[in-house]
């Protein structure tokens, strides 16, 4: 991934009379809602949110989608460093120029960009209004950070809130709730109505904990992953319905071929053999475990953990 240009604005100097930035900035340019530009304006909301993140006095905080900046100018009160990534060059402008002559100054940097697209400094907490649209890809980047924060503060719509934190069982347990929970702790911590924002958003949101695990799981993400998407292509259905997909019994296929190759094993394939081999072994699991007639949503993680090594076991794998 290439890095993020990091540019700086000249405008004019700041004045001593308080602007509520969200209302000035409205006045200049059209809000852009695609984008999930809907500015936090509740200061105590803001400042509640600041508050979860139990910053320390030397820590870097990355702050994603800072708009207008209220997170922004509180974070950087109590802190050593903040980056803010922010998309919109308009309101990259309207921030620094918010932050100019005052003792924050030095310590922002922002990294014009898509966040997803941007590769990340060293950071020690994440704290983000997100835009809804980037939601999932937020979560995973922040999984798979090399050195992933201590903590991160998360503000999303609300059902997406609630499915991380959905269990085995709950409407709303998802492999997005399976998947997310293996490698994070994340806990709901504040809901936050939509008429704290402007514009105001058509739906609610809520504010998550997410606590990467340390160490984390010895799995491999993408073999999770792999995984969860076949158990829970069709949740309330049994989970040996999702094997038994054509698509599925082509890639589980070619896994085991190329696992058989890795350990210098014969590969014969003649009259589709390769492929009723796997079916075979599918079932073996399936029935060895006891997993095969329940329903991935009201499964857990020890069920899955077990399903995936049993899996191993007989050289099938899902990356």
């Amino acid at each position: 991934m290439g890095k993020a240009a990091r540019r700086s604005y000249t405008g004019a100097p700041s004045t001593n009379k308080q602007v509520d930035a969200a209302k000035h900035l409205g006045s200049v340019f059209k809000f852009n809602t695609d984008l999930g530009q809907h500015v936090l304006k509740n200061p105590l909301v803001a400042q509640g949110i600041v508050d979860k993140a139990q910053l320390r006095p030397s820590d870097t905080v990355l702050e994603v989608g800072p708009g207008t900046g209220n997170l922004t100018v509180r974070i950087l009160e109590q802190v050593k460093k903040a980056y803010a990534v922010e998309t919109d060059p308009r309101m990259a402008a309207e921030l620094t120029k918010r932050v100019r002559s005052t003792n924050s100054e030095k310590k922002l940097e922002i990294l014009l960009g898509d966040f997803i697209k941007t590769e990340l400094p060293y950071f020690d907490v994440c704290i983000s209004n997100t835009p809804y649209q980037i939601s999932s890809p937020l979560i995973f980047k922040l999984i798979n950070q090399p050195h992933p924060p201590r903590v991160s503060i998360l503000m999303f719509q609300r059902e997406f809130a609630m499915r991380l934190v959905a269990r085995p069982g709950d409407a709303l347990y998802c492999r997005l709730s399976a998947n997310v929970q293996m490698w994070a702790n994340v806990t709901h911590i504040m809901k936050v109505s939509k008429n704290n924002f402007r514009p105001p958003p058509q739906v609610e949101s809520s504010v998550v904990r997410l606590e990467i695990k340390n160490p984390r799981p010895p799995i491999e993400f993408n073999e999770w992953d792999g995984l969860l998407r076949i158990v829970f292509v069709r949740k309330n259905k049994t989970i040996s319905a999702g094997f038994k997909s054509s698509s599925v019994i082509d890639i589980l296929e070619k896994n085991y071929k190329t696992f058989l190759a890795m350990n210098d094993e014969m590969v014969d394939d003649t009259k589709g053999s390769m492929a009723q081999t796997v079916k075979s072994k599918i079932e073996t699991v399936l029935h060895e475990t006891g997993l095969g007639d329940q329903r991935a949503g009201k499964c857990d993680q020890t069920d899955f953990l077990k399903l995936l090594y049993a899996f191993h076991q007989v050289g099938i794998h899902f990356s």
